[in-house]
């Protein structure tokens, strides 16, 4: 069902699949070269180095302090037990270690180096650094050792990675979201249109593909296309269906119609003669009541004639020679036809006003016409209404013929253009079938419809001229 959308999809994944692949692979490898030069390790180095450097120079000029206070090269700061109440707070603190010697830092930054021992008390030894501070450097190189050791914590090439993969397959998702959004609204119709067709190659004409013509979102481009072709063949395929299946139904009606003429026929001549020979035998006693029984039968033999000979006209095929027709002066002249014989209906006409031309057989035509407007004058009656309508589109000029009557039940609405044999005293039963069949032998076609006066309506279609565009009509 989606194997067009799954297709899309995949064929998004193929084309960009590789693609990423080789963006992450350059981009590691980079990061890699990049994170090898970085300064990280000479740093590492470098503090390290310094670090013993540092520690050896103070090594250095403790030794050296050592050796001049042994050597009394260095004049001693001397603090008596008695006075011990006065030492400075690091003198008593060394004291109070009972250690023999000790070196520290003193001095701004740490700028000098002391060296204390036990002699008679407690004597104290400076050394200057020479402006170098030893505590500002123990510092420095504390934080750098720091800065060192948090870098070396953190995997770079690992964060670095991750957070490209990271932002790569979101850019990637998002690129996909708007595929996956045009390849649903691409095969939908598509996959409506392929079961569309499937549906009708089965037998269901009354299949048809929603176009989304409805809500706005109907699509313009080949696909959207594609589907109004095929809604238009479909529509055009069930209406030659539904004609050859008439035409077919009216060939063997037609079949029927000549043999029963026949039959009829053969029977009714012996009949009449042989009443009339018993009119002209009989006795002047007995002449009245014969005559008016002979009335009746010959009145009655008129009448299966008459019917003979329509089915005689409805077996046979007319001749079909279409003209270019005004539809419009059509439509008036049969009104003005058939207007004097039904004084108490009320026409109404509704002309096209692009006064469309037809293309068919002026006789055909009009018999359908008569036909249409002398059964809505019926069914209406006196007082009724009659409305015609002609219009023009898609190739074809339509008229519509609608009545004010009772309308038709869906029984008869089922068997409206079946031939049946009517008794009515005008009637035939075959006015519907006929004026169907030759609207079909025109090239249209005769439908019923909805009316609008509550009652019946039927639209006859008939072709336009070949060439000529509606708008021509004009000129």
């Amino acid at each position: 069902m989606h194997r067009l959308r799954t297709k899309l999809i995949l064929a998004f994944l193929a084309a960009t699949a590789l693609p990423l692949a080789a963006t992450v692979w350059i981009t590691t490898s980079l990061l890699d070269r990049s994170l090898g030069y970085a300064t990280t390790g000479e740093l590492d180095r470098l503090s390290r180095t310094l670090e013993a450097t540092v520690r050896l120079f103070y090594q250095r000029e403790r030794d050296a302090l050592k050796q001049d206070a042994a050597a009394g090269r260095v004049t001693p700061t001397s603090f008596a037990v008695a006075d011990m109440a006065k030492w400075p707070t690091p003198v008593k603190a060394f004291w109070d270690s009972g250690e023999a010697e000790r070196f520290g830092l003193s001095g701004p930054g740490g700028d000098h180096v002391d060296y204390m021992r036990r002699l008679d008390g407690v004597q104290a030894y400076r050394r200057d650094l020479g402006g170098i501070r030893m505590d500002q450097l123990s510092t420095e190189l504390r934080q750098t050792r720091q800065l060192v050791e948090s870098a070396q914590g953190r995997d770079l090439r690992r964060g670095f990675t991750l957070t490209l993969l990271v932002l790569l397959g979101a850019a990637w998702l998002i690129s996909l979201a708007p595929l996956v959004y045009i390849a649903h609204r691409t095969s939908r119709p598509i996959r409506q249109l392929t079961e569309g067709l499937t549906d009708f190659a089965a037998g269901d004409w009354a299949r048809r593909v929603d176009t989304g013509s409805d809500t706005g979102t109907a699509p313009r481009d080949e696909v959207g296309r594609a589907v109004e072709a095929f809604n238009r063949m479909a529509d055009q395929l069930r209406q030659s269906r539904d004609r050859l299946v008439h035409l077919t139904q009216i060939a063997s009606w037609q079949s029927l119609a000549r043999k029963t003429a026949h039959e009829v026929k053969n029977s009714l001549t012996p009949i009449r003669l042989t009443v009339e020979e018993m009119q002209a035998r009989l006795q002047p006693a007995d002449r009245t009541f014969l005559d008016q029984a002979v009335q009746i039968v010959v009145s009655e033999i008129d009448s299966l004639e008459r019917r003979v000979r329509a089915f005689s006209d409805f077996s046979s095929e007319p001749p079909v020679n279409p003209e270019v027709l005004d539809v419009n002066a059509l439509v008036s002249e049969r009104i003005s036809l058939l207007r004097p014989a039904h004084p108490e209906t009320t026409y109404q006409v509704r002309l096209d006003r692009l006064d469309p031309r037809a293309h068919a057989d002026a006789d055909l035509a009009k018999g359908i016409l008569t036909n249409l407007l002398q059964n809505a004058a019926e069914a209406a009656g006196p007082g009724g209404s009659v409305l015609a309508i002609t219009r023009s589109a898609d190739g074809q000029v339509s008229i519509e013929v609608h009545d004010s009557g009772p309308g038709l039940s869906e029984e008869a609405a089922g068997t409206l253009f079946e031939p049946t044999i009517t008794f009515k005293e005008h009637g035939m039963g075959l006015g519907l079938s006929i004026a169907k069949r030759h609207a079909l032998l025109s090239g249209g076609d005769l439908v019923l419809i909805e009316g609008e006066l509550r009652g019946a309506a039927f639209k006859v279609t008939l072709p336009t001229p070949p060439g000529r565009s509606t708008e021509e009509h004009l000129s």
